[in-house]
């Protein structure tokens, strides 16, 4: 069936639920950054029961890359915390799923690998916080050149629970020095999406060989004058899975996140 032609264009100023809707017709399967500006967005990884309880503590151990904003019950796709009739099987643009730890599909909607024995976390997304640094008119290179941010796999190690462990992933924004400083003061208020950067400048001091080869998403333009600013990133419990190597598992891909009701403005630590 092809998707609808009648869906509404995808910007800023798109409510969450448009954003939903979109993915869940198949109408919309690209990255999500830049819109439903005013909304958290979230990461996704979806485990077998018998693994919850390590992951859960694995994101508790690593909360600046795993920050949880929500756990479904066994089976349960819905989480209505998060959204009016947020489905987690058909409302993020685009899956991965996962067998051993090898990557065997990349659906738009996972409802003919849906299991009764699934227990869906959501992740906080830096995604989130970008709508505060634009809105202090600190601009985005991403955001400019229609692009997903680029994430790269790093030298710093996550503390591991159980059969998780790996490095921790970055999103990295290149900024003047002068934005770098007033982005370290916006997003250290926001700790359940990242929070403030893990380090500035040279990338090869967090393990990076080639900034302009991100291991995920797309490389943006830096500019004289301009220095790279990583993030803890979401995707890192995505490395943890991949290197458990679980016999089921379903993630979001990177960039295709779920766009949640709530509101960034309400996720600030004052």
């Amino acid at each position: 069936m092809s998707p609808p032609t009648d869906l509404p264009d995808l910007d800023a100023s798109s409510s969450a639920l448009d954003v939903r809707i979109a993915s869940r017709s198949g109408g919309f399967t690209g990255h999500t950054s830049g819109l439903a500006s005013e909304c958290v967005q979230a990461n996704l990884a979806i485990l077998p029961a018998g693994l919850a309880a390590d992951f859960r503590r694995y994101c508790a151990l690593n909360p600046q890359a795993c920050p949880l904003l929500g756990v479904t019950e066994p089976g349960d796709p819905m989480l209505a915390a998060l959204g009016a009739d947020l489905d987690l099987r058909t409302d993020v643009p685009r899956y991965r799923v996962w067998r051993d730890g090898e990557l065997v599909d990349e659906p738009t909607d996972v409802l003919r690998w849906w299991r009764d024995d699934l227990v869906a976390f959501v992740i906080g997304c830096s995604f989130s916080f970008e709508h505060a640094l634009l809105a202090e008119g600190i601009p985005l290179r991403h955001v400019e050149q229609g692009r997903n941010v680029a994430m790269y796999r790093t030298s710093i190690p996550t503390t591991p629970a159980g059969v998780f462990r790996g490095p921790t992933v970055v999103s990295m924004r290149p900024l003047t020095a002068a934005d770098a400083i007033r982005a370290v003061q916006i997003t250290s208020k926001l700790p359940q999406v990242h929070g403030a950067p893990l380090h500035l400048g040279d990338p090869s001091r967090i393990g990076i060989g080639d900034i302009a080869r991100p291991d995920y998403g797309d490389a943006v333009d830096i500019r004289d004058g301009e220095l790279p600013v990583f993030w803890a990133c979401g995707v890192t419990p995505q490395s943890a899975i991949a290197t458990a190597r679980p016999p089921f598992c379903i993630t979001h891909a990177p960039g295709h996140m779920l766009v949640t009701d709530l509101l960034n403005r309400d996720l600030i630590d004052v």
